[in-house]
């Protein structure tokens, strides 16, 4: 999968991605992450790619010709998707992550200073994308998390490919606790069903331990996943410890 960054500061997006998953993802010819700086693309003699706003206001706004030039530059695969990080933007989850793992290619686009012309957005016809209901001062920190988000869901960037079948929001649930090493510590004890080597009654504690984290941490996505097709297996485990 080719991931294109239209950056401002492409080291940012370079080291990010040069380390752990992301790194033995590229390593293994899983992934490809290039990032594109549109100063390259400026015409301007000063390299510069903000003005100010018409209609005057505070900050500076990227201009269009630097963005659209850098984006053009890009031959884009059949099945590519373009998001825009943008505080404006739909809230990444995981389903969003699941989406976007289906494309050959995403490319990002990662803002700076008082934001965008908005007419880079209408020309990319970007989806607008956030992380969060906060404001950084770029859009690199934004995209690396969604890279890696997305990169974690490609067959073969995970060592054990079951893991990622147990994160937090993977089927809408949060994550069962885990214990390693030593079996006891400062008097709390790894629970028996851990250490009895029965595994399905292991898969089930851990089921029923995701239903109990994400009831009490998380309890819209506890009634959204109630609310949902459940399996048969789940609706057992439900059943049987009272839960619906």
């Amino acid at each position: 999968m080719n991931f294109y960054v239209l950056s401002l500061f492409p080291e940012v997006i370079k080291n990010g991605s040069s380390f752990s998953i992301l790194k033995r993802a590229s390593e293994n010819g899983l992934i490809n992450v290039k990032a594109i700086n549109p100063r390259d693309y400026t015409l301007d003699k000063h390299k510069k790619v903000d003005d100010t706003p018409y209609g005057g206001g505070a900050g500076m706004l990227l201009a269009c010709q630097p963005y659209i030039d850098a984006y053009n530059s890009i031959k884009k695969l059949e099945n590519s998707k373009t998001v825009i990080m943008s505080p404006q933007g739909k809230v990444f989850n995981q389903e969003m992550a699941k989406e976007y793992a289906g494309y050959s290619e995403l490319i990002i686009i990662c803002g700076h200073y008082e934001g965008f012309d908005d007419r880079i957005k209408q020309i990319t016809k970007a989806d607008e994308v956030s992380i969060g209901d906060f404001v950084l001062t770029g859009g690199e920190m934004p995209a690396l998390c969604i890279i890696d988000s997305v990169t974690r869901l490609l067959d073969g960037a995970l060592g054990d490919e079951e893991s990622k079948e147990y994160d937090s929001h993977y089927d809408g649930l949060l994550e069962h606790p885990h214990y390693t090493k030593p079996r006891e510590y400062m008097g709390l004890a790894v629970p028996e069903v851990l250490v009895s080597g029965n595994h399905e009654k292991i898969k089930e504690w851990r089921r029923y331990q995701q239903f109990l984290v994400t009831k009490e941490k998380r309890p819209d996505l506890y009634e959204k996943f109630l609310n949902s097709e459940l399996s048969e297996y789940d609706k057992k485990i439900l059943k049987k410890n009272n839960l619906i």
